[in-house]
C-alpha cells in the first residue's frame, strides 16, 4: 500500500517573548521543526538557516536508502553556515538552533534530531515520545540523580548539550528509519508547547481532533492559556492511504523564516533570505566589479603590463600581510581542551598548518578530564571555543557546581595506635579537587 501526507503547521510567539525564533516546516515529503536561541539578532535566523537547507529535499525523487546521507548532508551545512555566520559577525555570536526533521520517500521515514525539540507518534491510540532530549536535565535523568517529575520543574531545564551552530567540528545527530504506516499521527512541536502542556493533554488533542489543521490550533491554544512564556510550534502530518482523496496543499512554513515585513525590502528580507545574503555576500546584480566586461588581453599596452605586475606584487604583499593578520588574530582566542589528562586552557584555534600548530597551552585547570561527567569529555574531544581565561574559569566552576565534575570522595579516617598504653590517635588524609593530598593527627 502506498501512501501520502496530510499536513499542517501553526506557530505563535508566545505571550512573554517579543519575536519568534521557531521555524516550522511542514510538506508532502519533508516536516522540520527548529527552535533558535542566541538572543533577538540570532536565534530567528539560526533556526531559518536550518529550514532553509532543508526545505529542497521536500520531493519525491529520492531513493529510501538515501534519506538519511541526504539529510546529514542538509543538517551538516547549516551547522557549517552558522558556526561561520557566528564567527564573522559579532551580532550573530552565540546562536544555534534545535531541529527535528522527517523525510519520506515512498513508505519509508527517515528522522534526525538534535537539541530538545520533540518528535511524537500516535499509532493505536497510543502517544509515543520518539526523540530523547538533548539536555542537562535529561542527562541528570539518565544518570539516575533526577526523575523525570523533578527534571520538569528544574531550573536548568532549557540548557542544552548539543545543537546546531554551538561549536566548531561536526554535530552529532540521533537517527532513525521506520516505516510509514496507514492511521499514523506525527508531531513535532518546540518546548514552548511540551513545556507547558503534558503528554497526557496533547494525546488526548490528538487522538480526538479531526484534522492535522485543528490539532495545531488546539494545541497552540492550550499553550497560550498555559501562559505560553516561550515560542510555541507544532507540525503535524497523518499518513493517509495514498487512493484517499486531499485537497492539494503547498508547503507551509511558519514562525521566523515566514516572516517578511508588509512591503520589505531586500534589506528586510526574512531570516531565512539574510541568512543566505550573508553567506553568499553581495547579489552578483549589485556587484560592479562582477559586471564589468574584462578587456581584450591583445590589446593591452606596455603600460598594461607594468600595471599587471606592480597589482602583481601588491596582492602577494597583501596576502603576507593578511597571513600575519591572521596568525595575530589566532592568538586572541582560546579554547578548551585536555593536555596529559588535564583540562586545559590553550591559547590559539585548535588547528595546524602542516606540523606548526596554531595554539599552545597557557594554563592547566585543575581538572582531570577522567572526573568530568561522559557528555563533558565527549564536547572536549572536539574542544570548546572561548573569549577570554575569565569565560574559562566560569566554565569550570559552572561544571561543579551542576555536578558535571566528580567530587573526590574523603577516605575513611584510621586509627594508629602505636603505643598500647596511649589512646589511640586519628589521621586522616584528604583528596581536594585538584588531587593534592594532605595528612594530619586530631
Amino acid at each position: 500500500m502506498s501512501i501520502q501526507l496530510r499536513y499542517a503547521a501553526r506557530s505563535h510567539v508566545g505571550l512573554v517573548r517579543k519575536n519568534n525564533q521557531d521555524s516550522g516546516y511542514a510538506g508532502p515529503h519533508l516536516l522540520v521543526l527548529a527552535d533558535g536561541m542566541g538572543g533577538p539578532a540570532g536565534g530567528d535566523i539560526a533556526s531559518s538557516v536550518a529550514v532553509a537547507h532543508l526545505a529542497p529535499l521536500d520531493a519525491d525523487s529520492h531513493a529510501a536508502d538515501d534519506l538519511l546521507n541526504l539529510l546529514r548532508d542538509a543538517i551538516g551545512e547549516a551547522h557549517r553556515d552558522l558556526v561561520e555566520l557566528s564567527g564573522s559577525h559579532e551580532e550573530l555570536q552565540g546562536l544555534g538552533t534545535t531541529c527535528v526533521a522527517i523525510l519520506r520517500s515512498g513508505n519509508k521515514m527517515a528522522m534526525v534530531h538534535v537539541g530538545d525539540s520533540r518528535a511524537y507518534l500516535l499509532r493505536d491510540g497510543e502517544l509515543t515520545q520518539v526523540t530523547k532530549d538533548h539536555s542537562f536535565v535529561q542527562y541528570l535523568v539518565e544518570s539516575g540523580e533526577l526523575t523525570p517529575e523533578e527534571a520538569a520543574h528544574h531550573p536548568k531545564r532549557s540548557v542544552l548539550l548539543r545543537v546546531l551552530g554551538d561549536s566548531e567540528g561536526d554535530v552529532t545527530l540521533d537517527e532513525s528509519v521506520r516505516a510509514a504506516v496507514v492511521g499514523d499521527r506525527w508531531l513535532l512541536c518546540s518546548d514552548g508547547l511540551s513545556g507547558v502542556v503534558s503528554a497526557e493533554t496533547i494525546s488526548t488533542v490528538l487522538a480526538e481532533g479531526d484534522t492535522p489543521e485543528s490539532c495545531c490550533e488546539d494545541l497552540v491554544g492550550l499553550a497560550l492559556k498555559s501562559g505560553a512564556p516561550d515560542n510555541v510550534t507544532c507540525v503535524i502530518a497523518d499518513v493517509v492511504d495514498s487512493d484517499e482523496e486531499l485537497t492539494a496543499t503547498a508547503p507551509q512554513i511558519v514562525g521566523a523564516a515566514s516572516i517578511r515585513p508588509a512591503g520589505a525590502s531586500i534589506s528586510e528580507a526574512t531570516p531565512a533570505e539574510k541568512a543566505a545574503m550573508l553567506r553568499r555576500g553581495k547579489p552578483l546584480e549589485q556587484d560592479e566589479f562582477a559586471t564589468r566586461t574584462p578587456k581584450d588581453p591583445r590589446k593591452m599596452t606596455r603600460r598594461g603590463w607594468f600595471i599587471g605586475i606592480f597589482l602583481t606584487l601588491v596582492i602577494l604583499a597583501g596576502l603576507g600581510f593578511g597571513a600575519w593578520f591572521s596568525y595575530g588574530w589566532t592568538q586572541t582566542q582560546y579554547f578548551l581542551g585536555v593536555n596529559q589528562g588535564e583540562v586545559t586552557l590553550f591559547r590559539g584555534i585548535n588547528q595546524s598548518i602542516g606540523t606548526w600548530d596554531l595554539y599552545h597551552p597557557v594554563e592547566g585547570l585543575g581538572v582531570r578530564n577522567s572526573d568530568l561527567a561522559p557528555v563533558v569529555q565527549q564536547r572536549l574531544e572536539k574542544s570548546i571555543s572561548l573569549r577570554s581565561r575569565e569565560e574559562a574559569r566560569a566554565l569550570i566552576a559552572s561544571w561543579r557546581d551542576t555536578g558535571m565534575i566528580k567530587r573526590t570522595k574523603k577516605p575513611t579516617p584510621k586509627l594508629v595506635n602505636p603505643n598500647p598504653t596511649t589512646p589511640p590517635t586519628e589521621t586522616t588524609t584528604s583528596t581536594d579537587d585538584d588531587g593534592n593530598t594532605a595528612g594530619g593527627n586530631q
